[in-house]
């Protein structure tokens, strides 16, 4: 076999490899979205359990990838909210340990959604000596994902809820309203309608 068609298949490979790759984790986001937004309440922790073992298969088949490991975060954390009790803070954990390995793979993939995801998760987790929170990091990691996707709608809705947290509410509802005008993301559509109907509510407590 000669250099260039040796090349040419590996390239082959690697296309399909990445093709394949993204058309997984857009099921992942789907499977997510359907979970969180049309799911009733005591069925999300079963649901989000199994979606969990396949995005765990994902990062174990794709351990390079940052978007993977974004969503195993992502799922995991959700699942330790629709769960809660003392089996969240171990999944809250492992949540914060798959996004800081997509940080160190690739901090812009997903437009920055790994500092999004950890961003939140630190302003949401009880500080020590009950669990790693800190509003500080927070803030730090939740102002990245914006210079990273400045006009985001997860980005901006949740810097917004941080601000609320802080109770910074005349801010936060300036970002609110940036949000809410935030470009729909192809593919996401229910995610960008159960998103809006959140920063809804949000800016009606406001």
């Amino acid at each position: 076999m000669n250099i260039l068609k040796q090349l040419a298949l590996t390239a082959a490979f690697w296309g399909l490899s990445i093709g394949v790759q993204a058309e997984e984790v857009s099921d992942l986001q789907q499977r997510w979205a359907q979970i969180h937004y049309d799911l009733p309440a005591k069925q999300q922790p079963k649901a989000y359990e199994l979606l969990a073992a396949d995005a765990r298969h994902l990062t174990e088949a794709h351990p390079d990838s940052a978007a993977a490991h974004i969503w195993q975060g992502i799922i995991l954390s959700s699942w330790a909210g629709a769960e809660g009790g003392l089996g969240a803070l171990s999944k809250v954990k492992e949540a914060k340990a798959e996004l800081e390995q997509a940080l160190s793979l690739d901090p812009e993939a997903l437009q920055g959604s790994a500092y999004t995801s950890l961003g939140a998760l630190y302003y949401q987790v009880p500080g020590w000596p009950i669990g790693f929170g800190d509003d500080d990091k927070a803030a730090e990691l939740l102002q990245k994902a914006l210079a990273l996707n400045p006009d985001g709608i997860d980005s901006n809705y949740f810097w917004a809820d941080y601000l609320i947290d802080q109770k910074r509410y005349a801010e936060a509802k300036t970002v609110l309203l940036k949000a809410q005008a935030a470009p729909p993301r192809p593919g996401r559509e229910l995610a960008d309608k159960g998103r809006q109907q959140e920063i809804s509510k949000l800016l009606k407590t406001l």
